[in-house]
């Protein structure tokens, strides 16, 4: 082994390897400069050449948002960086440049940003990449307003929020999640037609009311409860258990059963074990003394004010008998998690 002292000389921003036998260097990776130069040569190279003010506007547009998506890459889905290099992402990260690149409109950046986030999640070609492929092509045929009626579409239609428990935890969540879209709301029919051509929505033949979903999805927040008497006299084993039994939201001086819905009604009695006697009979108490569908949108709208235009566009507008494709959702999906931040998983509706 030899036995001498070793020196070097490095330059600024350089490496310095120091050993005594042989030496293998192994690249890990593509680092957040790399990536952000490869993605910046993407778009130089395919976007149509502009001349003077339009090519520097296009050219800054292009580093705004592909910084931005870094920046929110590295926090939300770091190995996403290793999609560098490949063709298929690499001609979406383009799709997200050309069009914010054409607009310059930064709600539209933000929505393109988180569809690109979701999109470096997926190693494999499945209906969830396809459909977010699809949706950054799609984003941009799109007005702010037909943008936050499929935003309000999906969030009373296809979702339901488990974490509402009373009408302050109501409220706030209509304020988190609906508030921020409804002064936004295009209900004319063309706008209709023109999310239909896109791709992003359909008609049906049934329509639902609004009221009516919340009244089914929320059930526990528009009850009229029912008095003490009316327990004893259905004679449960379990009693007054408080497991399934509250003081009634809209009057105190009374009962009603404790869920939000049917659905989490039966989970709730599946996981206490419930014997079958006393699951028909809680679940007819949940069903009693609710409020009728002008209730339901009274007490919304005593809620939070706001609703009242929600209510009266729905009621208007082809939002009754729409439905949304695989587009819609996920354009919808980020749309939503832009302004909230946490959501739940795109794959719950798209897999």
């Amino acid at each position: 082994m030899l036995d001498k002292s070793q020196s070097q000389s490095v330059d600024p921003g350089a490496v310095a390897i120091q050993a005594g036998g042989d030496v293998n260097i192994t690249k890990v990776g593509l680092s957040y400069s790399e990536v952000r130069d490869v993605a910046l040569d993407v778009f130089r190279s395919t976007f149509y050449q502009l001349a003077g003010v339009a090519a520097d506007t296009a050219s800054q547009r292009a580093k705004e948002i592909t910084e931005d998506f870094l920046s929110k890459l590295e926090k939300e889905n770091p190995a996403g960086l290793e999609k560098a290099n490949d063709p298929d992402f690499q001609y979406a990260l383009f799709t997200a440049q050309r069009e914010y690149a054409r607009c310059g409109d930064k709600e539209l950046e933000a929505l393109l940003v988180d569809l690109l986030v979701d999109r470096s999640k997926q190693d494999q070609r499945n209906i969830l990449q396809i459909v977010l492929n699809e949706s950054l092509n799609t984003a941009p045929k799109l007005t702010e307003g037909q943008l936050a009626v499929l935003a309000l579409i999906f969030l009373f239609k296809y979702t339901q929020n488990f974490g509402v428990g009373n009408h302050a935890s109501f409220g706030a969540y209509l304020d988190a999640h609906a508030s921020p879209f409804i002064p936004k709301m295009s209900v004319g029919p063309a706008g209709f037609q023109h999310m239909e051509f896109t791709g992003c929505g359909s008609p049906n033949m049934m329509g639902r009311s609004l009221e009516s979903i919340l009244g089914e999805v929320y059930q526990g927040q528009f009850l009229k409860g029912f008095d003490h008497v009316e327990l004893d006299n259905r004679q449960l084993s379990i009693g007054a258990d408080q497991n399934f039994f509250i003081p009634c939201l809209n009057d105190q001086t009374k009962l009603q059963v404790r869920a939000n819905s049917r659905e989490l009604l039966t989970k709730n009695l599946d996981v206490l074990a419930v014997l079958k006697p006393d699951r028909s009979k809680i679940i007819e108490l949940f069903n009693l003394n609710k409020m009728s569908d002008p209730e339901i949108r009274e007490k919304c709208i005593q809620l939070r004010a706001y609703m009242r235009d929600l209510f009266e566009n729905w009621e208007k507008s082809p939002i009754q008998t729409s439905s949304l494709t695989s587009v819609g959702i996920a354009i919808a999906h980020a749309n939503i998690k832009r302004l909230v931040g946490e959501f739940a998983n795109l794959s719950i509706w798209i897999n």
